[in-house]
């Protein structure tokens, strides 16, 4: 199973990227303390950016190459500063302006994706989702945040991004624990709608959707953070502080092989919809 991405993936490519400026400064015979001199800064930042105890600015990183004599390494290494920062985005930032910004700015990662892999061990995921437990979520989402209130906005835009199941050329699979079906969200009628709706949307052709039920032995396939994941191209994971990006082959594999492994455990057809239709009568 993935070990926790915010301390593992982005942590790695941090420590790379400090790494490589260690690199430069011992090609240039700068001790880390004349390096700080130089610079102007206090004699353990350079350490503690080569540990990844500290990010770099992108005006540290122009210093630190002038005074090593790798000016012409600079703009990569700030790209690669750009993609570290990338890949993990706290909640409050992403949505600061509120959560219509947040919804339109994946519309285009989900214009161009062929096939979807989404697997939720908290909520329904955004593709099979109602209308109504859409706004149950994000007015939840917007109270606990302290968000400005324009749920009907960003609810709309999810809407119009769900007429993606419906157009040619895209497969969407689902995996959800069953736990997930018993989780009350926006009350009673609001949960049988969308227990409904998920039987309906499973017919659909451009669907797959898979439950884990509770009680089977899962071995070593434990559950895990909700991820998504786009083609080949990346991967989202859902995190409790933040929204992480990976786009790393190594990564993108490992979540994969995770997918892979859940889809094992799941039921579809008749015995997904046993399950969906139990939750359903309990809601009763």
């Amino acid at each position: 199973m993935p070990t926790p991405p915010s301390s593992s993936s982005a942590w790695q490519a941090r420590q790379a990227l400090g790494s490589r400026l260690g690199e430069i400064r011992d090609d240039a015979g700068l001790t880390g303390r004349a390096l700080a001199l130089l610079c102007g800064w206090h004699e353990s930042k350079v350490s503690r950016i080569e540990h990844a105890k500290t990010a770099p600015s992108p005006d540290d990183i122009r210093a630190w190459c002038r005074h090593c004599g790798a000016q012409d390494q600079a703009a990569d290494l700030i790209a690669a500063l750009r993609a570290v920062e990338g890949m993990f985005i706290e909640w409050r930032r992403m949505e600061r302006t509120g959560l219509r910004r947040a919804q339109e700015a994946v519309l285009p990662l989900w214009e161009r994706t062929r096939l979807f892999r989404a697997y939720s061990s908290w909520l329904i995921p955004g593709a099979v989702q109602t209308t109504a437990y859409t706004r149950a979520v994000l007015q939840a989402i917007a109270k606990r945040r302290e968000l400005p209130d324009d749920v009907d906005e960003a609810v709309a835009v999810r809407a119009d991004r769900l007429r993606l199941l419906r157009e040619g050329g895209r497969r969407f699979l689902v995996l959800v624990e069953e736990p997930v079906l018993r989780s009350v969200i926006g009350g009673p009628e609001v949960m049988a709608g969308q227990l409904g709706h998920l039987i309906s949307v499973a017919s659909l052709p451009s669907v797959s959707l898979g439950i884990i039920p509770m009680g089977i032995d899962r071995d070593s396939v434990w559950s895990a953070e909700g991820f998504w994941i786009f083609d080949e191209a990346q991967v989202n994971v859902e995190l409790v502080s933040g929204w992480l990006t990976l786009t790393q082959p190594r990564d993108i594999a490992m979540y994969a092989k995770t997918f892979s492994d859940l889809a094992d455990l799941a039921v579809r057809g008749k015995e997904a919809r046993a399950l969906i239709t139990a939750a359903i009568d309990v809601l009763a």
